[in-house]
């Protein structure tokens, strides 16, 4: 159908909310897809509604299939984290449009047939969708004019007759896809919109914004940090620590948010060893001497390169790496760059290391940095008729002849048909030659500045005018990459060393049935041998484990944090293997939502109660001392200044203390007046308010209420998503269940 195939050369337009929408429309399915389903089980709850895992499935292949792609036109890897990725982005897709759906039939929000109508063909104030801006286009200038408006509304209905009328069963199934797809995508609209008409600043919100920014006091101050005193000096007793939990432990901010497992793990590293460094080093000078003499760099490319992926002429520029491009082309150390400007074309160079692989390069020319050039386009619209070819040549050469530097931006608006350029004069600044289609990158890489000439490319014949081109020039290459890897001995090695380690933790933790000294079993054993132990939190509700590679070492993190039987102190029966290392971990917190138990917070609150001791140590020593310059003396500190305002509460290099910022515009200290020893969160102050600036008198806070109620507009989509996943208590089980995974 001409609409499905017209949104689809538009697929690059995929992107966020609406882009995996349209994605799902474009590859067809998408009523079934997000139409009721009640599926054979979940994978999340969405407000108690189950996530359907065969349309997940669906839709996460076709995001990954999206990524890929455009992952293999950057010229890069679809990595694991890439697929997770893809398939974050189809859940939440389907959270979010469970949710909305939700919202629209509380509000019985829905769309009539006559602004269905209205809303495909840009009529009744509708302004064209840009999905279907093509069939609106006037052909010939580009632009939307009056009569392309007529054309374009004739065109469109009689697709949409064609789809509505068809017979097959495919072509029905794509109409109602088509016609859900834009109907909800109309209520979207329509929501967000009724939303947004709710918001609201008063007058006290804009006057309290006006005051808190233009309200301002300078002040001195002299700050002692508490990592002055240094923790070991502060001794703290178990009796302390159980009498702060006691009395703090109803608090909020150390209840459990969700309920939720705590995993601790450390990693023994797999590291090549010098007999492995002896035979990469062999391998690598095998493979200078077959690169140097190699007749056909493609084949040697595609057998020996570990990234298998060879580009021939200016798709073979690579650039340093940090550059803005680093993401299109192969890179380079930046102290390479003079390397290879001081190189003979066909001298190889390398190997250097690139992250964790070692790139030999063969240099075979080089290419601008940064291009700038102008062209006009005669479009062939990929046409092979020796007529339309030979008729668009002609327009071209009548065009060339009479082209000039004074009028070549004239002649683009009016004749080319390049709508990426036609707006600017026909320009293109700051490319590459790689980024073009080879001849017309190439012309740009070579002809003289200011010369205009002709070159056919499969868009078409453009007249180019280079315009600017950098002396500075980045090398052509033709490279090899090959990883460093340990060898199989040495993986042995490392797996025997894990094994005993986790052998001796378990011995010891078998001794004991205390949570804590098991804890400490765990955490003393690692520290021993150096290495460093770390916690992860994993959310009931959304599982996510970071810091490990595979999926297969997370499934056995998830498996030991979540399987039937699972108990705080558990260990893993053996090492996990995630790549370049090898993974020893033990479950060692399974917390409920509400108030803490004492083994849960007592490092925090150890942590706080020598925070606390430190601040009165400090605020006793600089009570005794009147005047700030005698304090500064004294601690061999320093008198500050600052100017601070209720909207940035920070005491310039005493950093963010709001509480204090709040306190001094309480006005219980007036100017002149300076402060007792004040606690902040980094430190002890003792402030002196030199003087007050008084914002000056108005009754009118538009610009306030303006930014405010643009700001909130501007964020409300976020938010509202925001605020309907919590209140629906989104659950997200995928990682639970490792089959459906990709």
């Amino acid at each position: 159908m001409a609409i499905i195939s017209k949104i689809r050369d538009k697929s690059w337009l995929i992107v966020g909310f609406v882009g995996v929408a349209m994605l799902a429309f474009i590859l067809g399915d998408y009523n079934r897809m997000f139409g009721t389903s009640e599926g054979k089980y979940g994978i999340g709850l969405v407000g108690g509604e189950k996530v359907d895992i065969d349309n997940y499935n669906i839709l996460s292949e076709r995001v990954q299939s999206q990524d890929r792609g455009q992952k293999q036109q950057e010229n890069k890897p679809f990595t694991d984290d890439d697929v997770q990725a893809a398939n974050d982005k189809a859940f939440n897709f389907m959270v979010d449009s469970t949710l909305l759906y939700q919202e629209y039939a509380t509000l019985k929000l829905d769309i009539s047939d006559r602004e269905f109508t209205a809303y495909l063909m840009a009529t009744n104030g509708f302004e064209v969708l840009q999905d279907l801006n093509q069939f609106f286009v006037d052909k010939a200038t580009g632009v939307v004019s009056e009569q392309s408006m007529k054309n374009g509304r004739m065109e469109l209905q009689k697709t949409l007759n064609k789809l509505k009328t068809a017979k097959k069963a495919e072509e029905k199934a794509q109409w109602e896809g088509t016609k859900k797809y834009f109907t909800d995508r109309r209520k979207t609209e329509k929501y967000f919109a009724l939303i947004s008409q709710g918001i609201y600043v008063t007058k006290v919100e804009a006057r309290e914004e006006y005051l808190a920014k233009k309200e301002a006091k300078n002040i001195r101050f002299v700050a002692r940090k508490y990592t002055e005193i240094n923790d070991a000096e502060i001794k703290v007793s178990e009796e302390e620590i159980q009498a702060f939990f006691n009395d703090h432990k109803q608090e909020k901010k150390y209840w459990n948010r969700t309920n939720n497992r705590e995993i601790r793990m450390f990693d023994v590293s797999i590291k090549p060893s010098t007999a492995d460094t002896l035979a990469f080093d062999k391998v690598m000078a095998k493979l200078r001497q077959d690169f140097q003499s190699s007749q056909n760099d493609s084949i040697l490319v595609m057998k020996e390169s570990d990234m298998r992926n060879y580009l021939p002429g200016a798709r073979g520029i690579a650039v340093p790496e940090g550059h803005p491009k680093s993401n299109q082309y192969m890179t380079y150390p930046m102290d390479f760059d003079t390397v290879f400007k001081r190189s003979q074309i066909g001298q190889l160079v390398g190997p250097y290391r690139v992250g964790e692989s070692f790139y030999l390069s063969k240099l075979m020319g080089f290419s601008p940095a940064k291009i700038k050039a102008r062209h006009l386009l005669i479009s062939t619209n990929k046409s092979t008729d020796a007529k339309v070819l030979a008729s668009k040549k002609k327009t071209a050469d009548s065009l060339l002849s009479v082209i000039t530097k004074t009028n070549f931006a004239e002649l683009v608006q009016k004749y080319s048909e390049d709508p990426g350029s036609k707006d600017k004069g026909g320009e293109y600044a700051d490319f590459l030659e790689g980024d073009m289609v080879k001849e017309f990158g190439g012309y740009c890489a070579t002809a003289p500045i200011g010369k205009i000439g002709l070159v056919k490319t499969d868009f078409g014949y453009h007249i180019i005018e280079v315009l600017e081109r950098d002396a500075n020039r980045f090398p052509v290459l033709v490279t090899v990459v090959k990883s460093f890897k340990a060898s199989e001995e040495t993986i042995a090695n490392a797996e025997s060393e894990a094994n005993v380690l986790l052998g001796k933790i378990d011995s010891k933790m078998a001794n004991s049935n205390d949570l804590n000294a098991k804890l400490a079993v765990f955490d003393t054993l690692a520290n021993q041998q150096r290495y460093f132990v770390r916690p992860i939190t994993l959310e009931d509700n959304n599982p996510t484990i970071y810091g490990l590679t595979t999926q297969i070492a997370q499934d056995r993190i998830y498996e030991l944090a979540y399987n039937e039987d699972a108990e705080a102190g558990d260990l893993i029966q053996a090492p996990i293997r995630d790549k370049d290392k090898y993974v020893i971990a033990m479950l060692a917190s399974v917390k409920e939502k509400g108030a803490p138990e004492f083994y849960e917070v007592k490092e925090r609150i150890k942590k706080e109660l020598i925070e606390e001791k430190k601040a009165k140590r400090l605020m006793n020593e600089m009570a005794k001392v009147k005047g700030l310059d005698a304090l500064a003396k004294k601690f061999n500190s320093a008198v500050e200044q600052g100017q601070i305002t209720f909207a940035t509460p920070s005491l310039g290099n005493g950093g963010y203390e709001p509480e204090i910022v709040g306190a001094l515009f309480s006005h219980f200290v007036k100017d002149g007046q300076t402060t007792l020893p004040l606690k902040g969160k980094s430190g002890v102050y003792v402030i002196q308010i030199v003087s007050t600036q008084k914002a000056p008198a108005t009754a009118i806070y538009k610009e306030e209420k303006d930014q405010l109620t643009s700001m909130i507009k501007g964020n409300i989509q976020g938010l509202l998503m925001g605020g309907l996943r919590k209140s629906a208590e989104v659950v997200d089980n995928r990682k639970l269940f490792p089959r459906i995974r990709s």
